[in-house]
């Protein structure tokens, strides 16, 4: 199993810029990529930004250019720099793994952290 802690969450102004963390642990050489996904009130879940072991990373369009998510190996942490916030940014951010064997595909969850940005 992985435990994912997420940090960084907060209130901000729109325009101004946050970074959120994700610290795994457990079975951490098992995660093949790891993501953050962001659900504002009355929607679903949906895809910010993924980065994979090998360093690819996938970005929702809707924060391309904007948000950059990177990670330090060492650490075993993920980042997600959110910089040129708007409103519609405001969600609570979850932490993803993902470990994907013959079988299935395993998805860890973070407890989420909330993301407020001010007009």
């Amino acid at each position: 199993q992985v435990q994912l802690v997420e940090s960084g969450g907060g209130l901000v102004q729109a325009g101004g810029s946050l970074r959120l963390s994700c610290a795994a642990s457990g079975s951490i050489r098992s995660i093949n990529a790891m993501g953050w996904y962001r659900q504002a009130p009355g929607k679903q879940r949906e895809l910010v930004a993924t980065i994979t072991t090998g360093g690819s990373t996938n970005y929702a369009d809707s924060v391309k250019g904007r948000f950059t998510i990177s990670r330090h190996n060492a650490k075993n942490t993920v980042y997600l720099q959110m910089n040129s916030l708007k409103p519609e940014d405001t969600a609570v951010y979850y932490c993803n793994s993902r470990t994907i064997t013959i079988a299935t595909d395993y998805d860890y969850w973070g407890q989420g952290t909330q993301v407020t940005v001010s007009s």
